[in-house]
Formats: C-alpha cells, sequence, structure tokens
C-alpha cells in the first residue's frame, strides 16, 4: 500500500491503523521532519519525503513502489485561499502543480506496478461542492480530480482496479495551518456552523472510509465520490 500526504492528518490516521493490521506500507510526506518521526514509529514500513511536484518524488516512488502494490491512497494536497483579484501566477501554478499534476503523473508512474484487482482512492474536498468564496483556485484543484477519477475508473477497469474519490469536508487536521490563527478559526467555525452534525470530522472517521474503499470490502465500488462531511453537501 502506497499513500502520499501520510505524515499527518487523514493519511497518517490511515498508515497508523493499516501499520495495526500488518501492512506492507510505502509512505511519503513533504516534511523530512515528520519523516523521520514516523520512520521511528512504524520500523517495519518505507518511509519517503519529497516534493510530490518534482520529477525525483516520482522517480523515486516509482522505484519504491516496484516491488507491488495493492491499493494506492493519492492523499497529499495543499490548500491556499485567495480571492481571484489577488490569487497570482506562482500561487495558482503550485496548486495545480501539487494538488493535480502530482497525483496525476504520480498514477502514471506507479501504475505498471499496480497489481490486477488493485484499489486507488483519491482526496479531493467539499470545496468542489461549497462555492465558498476566496476558494476558487483550491476547490478548482481539487474538481480537477474529481473529473479524473472518473475517466481513471473507465480506463483501468479491465485490469479491475477500482479508483474512487473521498471528499472530506471540515476534517480537524492542521491542514489550515497558512491561515493566521483568528481566521482560521473563524473559517472553521463557520464551516462547522454550516454542518448538519455541528462538528468537525476526525482524521480517524476520514481514514476509515478512505480504508474502506481500499479494501475488498469495496469490490463493486468504482468511479464513486464518497462524502465524508457530516452533511455539509447534503442539499
Amino acid at each position: 500500500m502506497l499513500i502520499t500526504g501520510a505524515t499527518s492528518g487523514m493519511g497518517l490516521a490511515g498508515a497508523r491503523r493499516l501499520a495495526r493490521e500488518g501492512a506492507s506500507l510505502i509512505l511519503h510526506g513533504a516534511s523530512s521532519d515528520r519523516a523521520a518521526a514516523l520512520q521511528d514509529e512504524m520500523p517495519n514500513a518505507v518511509v519517503l519525503h519529497g516534493d510530490l511536484a518534482d520529477d525525483s518524488s516520482i522517480d523515486t516512488l516509482r522505484a519504491a513502489a516496484s516491488v507491488g502494490l495493492d491499493g494506492l491512497w493519492l492523499n497529499a494536497g495543499i490548500a491556499e485561499i485567495a480571492s481571484v483579484e489577488v490569487t497570482g501566477q506562482a500561487v495558482f501554478d503550485r496548486l495545480m502543480a501539487v494538488n493535480v499534476r502530482g497525483p496525476f503523473r504520480l498514477l502514471g508512474a506507479v501504475l505498471p506496478s499496480l497489481r490486477e484487482g488493485a484499489s486507488i482512492v483519491v482526496t479531493a474536498s467539499t470545496s468542489v461542492y461549497e462555492g465558498a468564496a476566496e476558494t476558487s483556485a483550491y476547490a478548482a484543484s481539487k474538481g480537477a480530480l474529481v473529473a479524473a477519477v472518473r475517466s481513471w475508473a473507465t480506463e483501468l477497469a479491465p485490469r479491475m482496479i477500482r479508483v474512487n474519490t473521498l471528499v472530506p469536508g471540515a476534517i480537524d487536521t492542521n491542514f489550515r495551518r497558512f491561515l493566521d490563527p483568528a481566521r482560521r478559526d473563524a473559517f472553521e467555525g463557520a464551516v462547522s456552523a454550516a454542518t448538519p452534525l455541528r462538528r468537525p470530522g476526525t482524521p480517524d472517521e476520514a481514514a476509515a472510509v478512505a480504508l474502506f474503499l481500499l479494501s475488498d470490502d469495496a469490490s463493486y465500488v468504482t468511479g464513486s465520490q464518497y462524502a465524508v462531511d457530516g452533511g455539509l453537501t447534503l442539499v
């Protein structure tokens, strides 16, 4: 099993659960410090770090995956919040490089190592459907993944490889750490207030759905979107 974005949040929660269950894991994250800590925590896993927008990281993961994969969770991503007026080329290009080009190229690179009947999960976001102000570039990057998964599901079906989308809402992680504390609290408070369950989800709750989709329990599920959002996108 290969998981990107595995050194924090949902990816880390999933990696920990899989490790407890004895899975063979290849884990990747952007932070060298968190990767080192995770390697200490999980000495039997292969833990790598790097920037998925760089060819070198793709090549490293291609080599690591050559042992064969039954599952792939394309979970890594970044976020930026800004109005369309002030979203510059550098921010836009960085979002697309990490959130779209990274998973697209990584899938292509490790596809020969995916065994017949393998499962792929791609992490998107409820931002695709919320229409919230100042999220257009981020939402567009995640919307591209939603569209790509539908095509990948059809393309890989002859190999019995399933491809599904995880659509998390307000999950209690450090994902919005780029915001100053006051703005982050206001943003997350507004999202929670709009959520029927009136609370953020936990990384474990989101990871549980991803692991279901990666498992044989979801053997007849492909091309689907599974929202883990407390009902945020209910209407």
